[in-house]
């Protein structure tokens, strides 16, 4: 397909996306940027429908008897204070859903993943010529927490639109912008938060013994779960925990009677996933007892993702397509990521193959210069960090071009 019309579109489209990194919103909270999606798709001519699984937006461009494509974007952003030092930088604050007020930035592409759909959309709709079919794209709230895609699907979403024949989508990451990386198979992790409360008994500060120290419990317990992985999984399997947050206490002479400690699991096989949670809880309630704990520690569950399994035909046409219409150089094979996305249940919802791809958003000379020096991890902002910021091109113009091909390979 010739992307003529991307020249035409290609500066309304980074206001576009300036404006929605400089205006981020968090999850299930995305009611400005839904209203912005919805304006636009309805000038585009799509039939519209908003408030799907809480603030998600649903755009369905007909064109005839054919394939039906889902293209997915998601569009909440982080409680992150942003550091780019961009004059489009947000300065935004929102409120988490427990109260806490908390800068707010879009650190992990989602303004990008946005732009590139609308932009994919635009030059669907102007190519109608070209193909036949339907397009169902789906702009999905809370990815960030694990619950959008599900909240969309308790929603009707497969009930309410056309059902997918597949499953596409993509995510900005930090390796060179203009390529395009796939993977095949199991792709990215399941992740799994947990919310582990621990009981102790409060006390004076200056009476210790009177106590029972849940800093302490917590604390030891945190040095034990470092032992999971390199005790408990095999050196051919792969799992990550990680303790990301550990909260007790309010005064430095007051011992609190209760520790919170948010841990994050990562994994690529069920059995293993199963496993390192069971570890998780034993060495927990094996540290409130051998603190004396009075109470059993609490487990809440925070996240839950899936793993995301790219089906491997699908990745195969999917990905010779794009060398076909983005160049054979632009296309890259990447090994599989431990982070992780909640994308995938809507494949397996609908019983259709899935296929998620990345493309590059950092500058490929910084790029080049750090992975020559081995400091890529140091040098180069990664997801969630407040110094990730994409390069607006040529990010933008693979990740529309992407996706268009990507669609057109799958419709007729």
């Amino acid at each position: 397909m010739e992307f003529g019309r991307l020249d035409e579109i290609r500066d309304e489209l980074i206001s576009l996306y300036e404006d929605l990194h400089a205006n981020p919103e968090l999850s299930f909270q995305e009611h400005r940027t839904a209203a912005e999606v919805a304006r636009r798709l309805v000038a585009l001519g799509l039939e519209v429908t908003t408030g799907v699984g809480g603030t998600g937006v649903v755009g369905v461009l007909r064109n005839g008897d054919g394939p039906t494509v889902l293209l997915r974007a998601d569009f909440d952003a982080l409680p992150v204070a942003e550091q780019t030092g961009l004059a489009h930088a947000s300065t935004r604050r929102g409120t988490t859903a427990d109260g806490t007020e908390v800068p707010v930035m879009h650190a992990c592409g989602h303004d990008m993943h946005v732009t590139c759909l609308i932009g994919a959309l635009d030059l669907l709709a102007d190519a109608r010529q070209r193909w036949s079919g339907t397009v169902v794209a789906v702009f999905q709230p809370a990815e960030e927490i694990g619950r959008g895609a599900r909240a969309m699907l308790d929603d009707g979403l497969l009930e309410r639109f056309p059902e997918p024949d597949v499953c596409l989508g993509q995510h900005v990451f930090p390796f060179e912008a203009g390529l395009v990386g796939v993977m095949s198979g199991p792709s990215m992790s399941a992740a799994d938060g947990l919310k582990v409360t621990m009981f102790g008994r409060g006390a004076h500060g200056s009476q210790p013994q009177n106590s029972i120290d849940p800093v302490v419990m917590a604390s030891a317990a945190v040095l034990r779960l470092q032992t999971v992985v390199s005790r408990e999984v095999g050196a051919d399997e792969a799992a990550v925990v990680t303790v990301g947050s550990i909260r007790a206490g309010s005064k430095e002479n007051i011992i609190s009677d209760r520790a919170e400690l948010l841990v994050n699991i990562r994994s690529f096989d069920e059995g293993v996933r199963e496993r390192v949670l069971e570890a998780v809880r034993r060495i927990v309630r094996a540290e409130a007892v051998a603190s004396g704990a009075e109470r059993e520690p609490e487990f809440e569950r925070s996240t839950e993702f899936p793993l995301l399994v790219n089906d491997p035909e699908a990745t195969a046409r999917t990905a010779s397509a794009m060398r076909s219409g983005l160049g054979e150089d632009a296309v890259v094979e990447l090994d599989r990521a431990m982070g992780s996305e909640d994308v995938g249940l809507f494949g397996t919802a609908a019983g259709v193959p899935t296929c998620y791809w990345f493309i590059g958003g950092t500058d490929p000379a910084e790029y080049r210069a750090a992975a020559e020096k081995g400091t890529t991890a140091r040098d180069i902002p990664s997801n969630h960090s407040p110094f990730f910021a994409p390069r607006i091109e040529p990010t933008l113009t693979t990740g529309i071009r992407a996706l268009t091909t990507a669609a057109l390979e799958w419709l007729d």
